[in-house]
């Protein structure tokens, strides 16, 4: 099989590589990032739904800064919703590293402990992982020279580990995904009505099993997918109608929560400049193993659809029900979609 890569350099700042063919690890998206110098980068870190490991490739270390003055340097990882407040930096010199966006349904597979753990925290790798097999892994992508053979084996160390691990509850890896493709425009209620659960029930799982309340991982997509477009050069007032905001007042409260500045300031100073190339299926969903859920948990008038592939989680019933899937509509009810319901 070819191992060509898509190359393209996005900003001023990083170039971006990203794997041709599709990942091995459901759960697992890929970039490569290089540092183009020779200014040292010293840039804002905004929050993602994912938890993210930052993999140097060689000597110069990739460096994150916290508001506190905690510095953090070599391979890290970042939990779900680091960075939040405009609280942390990233800053590099000449560095070249793999970035690993890990889906929170399989981080305690892969990283040994839950994404509530490591909710808006950084930590080093080798404190996750043991020192040994941390340096295992520097040592190896140090001594390769290609993005090709970097990602082959970065996808080498995570297969075994995702394989073997702990599995989440199917019905919240279906959930996960179901609010990951609709970019945050879903009902929490509507999710818990779908899976034949409570609000309470959907509300305790979900939250210690993925890190956050379902609510507020509605709220965290849905600005992901609103900042990416606005760091993608769309208008402010497109993006928070096509985001499902009630008004650009809306988005601009959630992006200054989220970032501590303006929907212009992130259009304008994004760490990575973003486009539908370099970031495709950015926030990774885990629908490839949905033939891996135990039947006996999972069966039952009350299961619902595996989630659509692409961008709209508008799909049919859920079997044995008569309520359609009531995830929002932008013509339906997008203003207060993801803010809908309890405080879950």
């Amino acid at each position: 099989m070819s191992t060509a890569v898509h190359r393209r350099v996005v900003a001023p700042v990083w170039e971006v590589t990203r794997p041709a063919r599709p990942g091995r690890v459901p759960g697992v998206v890929l970039a490569g990032l290089r540092d183009r110098g020779p200014a040292p980068i010293d840039h804002r870190l905004d929050p993602h739904p994912v938890l993210t490991l930052a993999l140097p490739c060689g000597e110069a270390a990739l460096g994150i800064d916290e508001s506190t003055g905690r510095q953090h340097r070599g391979s890290l990882v970042t939990g779900l919703g680091f960075g939040a407040g405009g609280a942390a930096r990233v800053r590099a010199v000449n560095v070249e590293w793999v970035q690993v966006r890990l889906s929170p349904a399989i981080a305690r597979a892969v990283l040994g402990v839950g994404p509530a753990e490591l909710e808006s925290s950084v930590v080093a790798l080798d404190d996750l992982w043991g020192e040994r097999r941390a340096a295992r892994l520097r040592e190896r992508l140090a001594g390769t020279a290609s993005w090709e053979e970097r990602f082959a084996l970065v996808e080498a160390f995570l297969a075994p580990l995702s394989a073997a691990g702990p599995a989440i509850e199917p019905e919240l890896a279906w959930a996960w995904d179901r609010i990951v493709a609709g970019h945050g425009q879903v009902r929490v209620e509507g999710l818990a009505d779908e899976l034949g659960w409570s609000r309470k029930r959907l509300w305790s799982r979900f939250h210690a099993q993925l890190g956050l309340p379902p609510k507020r991982a509605v709220k965290l997509v849905r600005f992901d997918w609103a900042a990416t477009r606005l760091a993608g050069g769309q208008e402010v007032a497109g993006v928070a109608a096509d985001c499902g905001y009630a008004d650009q007042s809306h988005l601009h409260r959630d992006v200054v929560a989220f970032t501590g500045v303006t929907p212009a300031t992130v259009a304008g100073q994004s760490l990575v400049a973003t486009d539908d190339l370099a970031w495709v299926d950015h926030v990774p969903r885990l629908s490839a193993r949905w033939g891996d859920a135990p039947a006996s948990r999972f069966d039952g008038p009350h299961r619902p659809p595996p989630p659509t592939t692409g961008g709209d989680a508008r799909a049919g019933r859920v079997p044995g029900r008569s309520t359609d899937v009531r995830s929002c509509h932008p013509g339906r009810r997008p203003a207060h979609a993801a803010d809908a319901g309890d405080s879950g």
